[in-house]
């Protein structure tokens, strides 16, 4: 590559950063359609290879998605929502249980005279403010419900997402043939080489590492069920995201669930069952979840998926939340 083409590839990157801080407002819509886009096209095309016609199988593809959202909108949702405030109003008792139960052993084994942590303040202020903490979608919508123009847009843009995915899955191939039709023929190699490695390694993360950590919520969540814990579904969807990060996931899981178990129950059978839970996960995890559905392609490091999340947030907010890991994943490659 010349001088002046590396200058090109520099500026034309420079303006692509400009145009997103500067409609970072109105992207989000048609970047969640492209993520979901993104995300069918696999399906789309082995319903292709099937025998079907590339409209039908996006209908196919689509009318998944719909039914997904649709089932976590009117099942899921109310029900974790409940559990939210519910776990938000136990906050006091599981700080009491804590000073009760471990801290006078803690600080006996350290020093008579030490106190660690002042629990009773913590206590206190989670019970002065747990219903701020546990109503801050109801606070949410009712800012959003104050402007008449937040509203609109707000519907809007759930509007457009459908639209978007559409259009999008049904023309996927097309359009990366134009844009590659586009690149300049000198340079056409090394960009779809490029685009290609850039491309597996997003892959792994979003269809394989993204789908294992769906699976472990879901055992995670049906497991703690049947050990009988009130807060089965939210530590489990809570565990499960957090296995983004290796060993992260039961770490949380297991301390959270222990502790709620004890709570709620007063033997141990319980936080045998607990433990039981999340050592059957990571064998699944090991053994089936991630050979099967990642295999030995290489994804985002965690520590980097952490940071472009972070650090996308910060500078464009959802809007760079959204465009975070495909920024790394091109950065890394």
């Amino acid at each position: 590559m010349t001088d002046s083409q590396r200058w090109m590839v520099l500026s034309l990157i420079l303006l692509t950063t400009l145009l997103i801080y500067l409609l970072k407002s109105i992207l989000m819509p048609f970047l969640v359609g492209i993520l979901l886009a993104y995300l069918g096209d696999p399906s789309a095309d082995a319903l292709e290879r099937k025998g079907l016609s590339r409209s039908w199988a996006v209908c196919v593809v689509f009318g998944i998605f719909t039914l997904i959202f649709v089932s976590i909108l009117v099942v899921m949702l109310p029900i974790l929502g409940k559990q939210i405030v519910a776990f938000t109003e136990s906050i006091p008792s599981m700080l009491a249980w804590l000073q009760q139960k471990t801290m006078p052993v803690v600080q006996s084994i350290l020093s008579e005279n030490t106190k660690l942590i002042d629990l009773d303040q913590i206590k206190v202020a989670v019970a002065n403010h747990w219903q701020d903490a546990g109503s801050i979608l109801t606070q949410l919508v009712k800012k959003m419900t104050a402007s008449s123009v937040a509203m609109v847009t707000v519907i809007t843009n759930m509007m457009i997402i459908p639209v978007v995915t559409f259009y999008l899955l049904r023309d996927w191939d097309n359009l990366m043939e134009k844009i590659r039709d586009l690149i300049p023929q000198n340079v056409a190699p090394t960009v779809v080489r490029l685009a290609k490695e850039s491309d597996e390694v997003l892959g792994a993360f979003l269809r394989g590492q993204l789908t294992v950590m769906i699976a472990l919520a879901v055992i995670y969540a049906v497991g703690l069920k049947l050990v009988g814990l009130k807060f089965a579904l939210l530590i489990g969807l809570i565990a499960g995201l957090a296995s983004v990060v290796p060993y992260l996931g039961p770490a949380v899981g297991i301390v959270v669930a222990g502790m709620a178990a004890l709570i709620q129950f007063p033997d141990y059978w319980h936080l045998l069952g607990v433990l039981a839970v999340f050592s059957v996960g990571q064998l699944l995890e090991g053994m089936w979840l991630t050979p099967w559905l990642v295999g030995d392609k290489i994804g985002l490091h965690p520590v980097a998926v952490i940071f472009a999340i972070l650090a996308g947030g910060q500078l464009f907010g959802f809007t760079g939340v959204l465009l975070a890991l495909p920024a790394a994943s091109v950065l890394m490659v």
